[in-house]
């Protein structure tokens, strides 16, 4: 079964850029590291087997050499890897220097990646010498530069030279505003509140690590059963109120249901004692809450990313409590199972792990700026070089996108919550019945019965479909699993309407999750729709819709997005 998507936009097309940026973005996960004393390690390695192996380089320099008079000569075959968009301007095929300006480029780094792959480096080495294969050919990419991208020097032309200046202008801005990194979005195009983040709804409820909004409802009736949204710790909580017609919020309140949303306060490094148990607490007492307005007995939870690892970890406490709180669950794009392959493990060794808990240990927090950094290097030609191009070369403003504000409006991790996000990913802790303690009892996920809906992305490198699956599969009671046709975040905000959109069903769980995916009925639209059918059946009767948001006590406080979202 084919589900692959097309790599990298076309140039000079900011919309197309961010929608694959927003593909590429590794979103709110714990993260070790990506220290420069790795990489040069990985290239060491390569540089050692060079040594060790003169006769396979001998061999990848005369393929080299072949190709390269093939190039000369006009006979060469080599073309980009289908779906690469970075050289679709007409220049590449029809002008001669051109093409074979990109042929050699190609058969450089197919010689650079031929040696990798037949060295003896084991598989991990392999890997982690492939991606620093990888971060030198891109960067070195014939279209990273003004002469060599003839879509750049044709706007130079055609604008009379003020594409150049305008480039020049936002290379400038992003060494003094924005550390040298190529700005990814344009930040004065969006205001919470105003065209995000614009929900109507109302604080009811705060602690020290969270305010709860509640929404103003839009039907007249309402389901009896309340549904409270768990966001990741990293980034703000309007992932699920994004622009109009891309709010999950949004699409919620319109569907009837009782909507509640976590807003996570941003710790500081007094803050740095904050752990898991810290947020199960608090988040159980804003259930406490969301049942009291409501007049309900128990909940619907959802949660993504991280925030789908704090509710897995109270769903575990209060099933080992044989607490029945929450009815239903869903868990979109969560990191539970990490046995799987993923970028975020590429270079989780020993030392990186201890490092990356000492870096945040030292500053009390891990900031969300930096991992951000670093995250864009591991898809640099979609988080780097597309808007190298883009911003400096062709001279355009980075674009306006809803997701990519969101992504840059970063928080920070507690030191002692990173430590623990560290421990579960590298111990794969979750798939470990007892081995997570929290609030007196240990996590055991097969004891948690609830009824469970879970989402993964079939082209997400950050949590693997298949590992999602497997975490699925180790709960109790009933779990559907629904893969989605995207990568991590577009998976998650995937509004009705979008004619690519697909998603797999089946509602068999076999131990093999390709067994499960061969066996999968491909869907048409959005898995939201789907989703809201499976909500209606797990929310109640109707009701007639509150007159007013909250109740005595807990009463309305600051408009939605709250203040706690603000916050520095």
């Amino acid at each position: 079964m084919n589900t692959g998507e097309s790599k990298g936009p076309p140039l000079g097309a900011p919309d197309e850029i961010a929608a694959r940026a927003s593909e590429e973005i590794l979103g709110p996960n714990p993260f070790v590291g990506l220290r420069p004393q790795d990489i040069f390690a990985a290239a060491h390695q390569i540089g050692a087997q060079a040594l060790r192996q003169p006769t396979l380089v001998l061999e990848q320099e005369a393929a080299l050499a072949r190709e390269l008079l093939s190039v000369l000569s006009g006979n060469a075959k080599l073309d980009p890897p289908q779906g690469d968009k970075r050289f679709t301007d007409s220049a590449w095929r029809d002008n001669p220097f051109y093409r074979m300006y990109l042929q050699g480029y190609l058969a450089w780094g197919k010689a650079l990646s031929g040696f990798v792959a037949r060295s003896a480096l084991d598989a991990k080495s392999k890997e982690r010498a492939s991606f620093v294969v990888s971060l030198v050919t891109d960067a070195l990419a014939p279209t990273n530069t003004l002469l060599g991208n003839p879509a750049a020097l044709k706007k130079i032309i055609e604008s009379g030279g003020a594409s150049l200046v305008a480039g020049l202008q936002n290379m400038m801005a992003d060494l003094t505003k924005n550390q040298g990194m190529p700005a990814q979005v344009n930040k004065q195009a969006f205001r919470l509140g105003e065209n995000l983040a614009r929900s109507p709804g109302a604080v009811v409820f705060r602690n020290d690590l969270l305010e709860l909004i509640q929404y103003a409802p839009s039907t007249s009736d309402v389901y009896a059963r309340p549904h409270l949204i768990v966001p990741p710790q990293i980034n703000k909580y309007y992932i699920f109120d994004l622009s109009p017609g891309r709010s999950i919020v949004e699409f919620m309140v319109k569907s009837g249901f009782q909507v509640f949303v976590v807003s996570w306060r941003n710790p500081t490094p007094a803050q740095r004692s904050w752990d898991m148990e810290a947020y199960v607490a608090a988040l159980l007492q804003a259930i406490e809450a969301v049942c009291d307005i409501a007049d309900s007995e128990d909940v619907n939870l959802h949660g993504a990313c991280s925030g789908a690892m704090t509710m897995s970890a109270l769903l575990g406490h209060l099933a080992a409590k044989g607490d029945r709180l929450v009815n239903a669950a869903t868990l979109m794009v969560a990191v539970l199972d990490c046995t799987a392959d993923s970028q975020l493990g590429l270079f989780a060794t020993p030392e990186a792990i201890a490092a990356a808990k000492q870096n945040s240990a030292g500053k009390g927090v891990l900031e969300g700026q930096e991992m951000g950094r670093v995250f864009a290097w591991m898809r640099p030609n979609d988080l780097v070089w597309n808007y190298w191009v883009n911003n400096y070369l062709m001279g355009n403003p980075p674009p306006a996108f809803d997701i990519l504000y969101w992504n840059n409006d970063t928080t920070r991790l507690a030191a002692r919550f990173h430590a623990q996000l560290l421990d579960i990913f590298v111990g794969n802790l979750f798939r470990k019945p007892g081995a997570i303690p929290i609030l007196g009892t240990h996590v055991n996920l097969s004891e948690v019965t609830c009824d469970k809906y879970v989402v993964a992305g079939v082209t997400d490198h950050i949590t693997p479909w298949k590992g999602v699956y497997n975490a699925a599969r180790s709960f109790g009671g009933k779990s559907e699993f629904i893969l989605s046709s995207s990568g991590h975040i577009q998976s998650l905000i995937n509004p009705p309407g979008n004619p690519k959109a697909k998603f797999y069903l089946n509602p068999q769980l076999p131990p093999d999750a390709e067994q499960w995916l061969a066996e999968a009925k491909p869907a048409f639209d959005s898995w939201w729709v789907h989703w809201r059918h499976w909500l209606v059946a797990r929310s109640g009767e109707k009701r007639p819709a509150p007159a007013a948001l909250g109740n005595d006590r807990n009463k309305p406080g600051a408009d939605a997005p709250g203040t706690y979202v603000t916050e520095p």
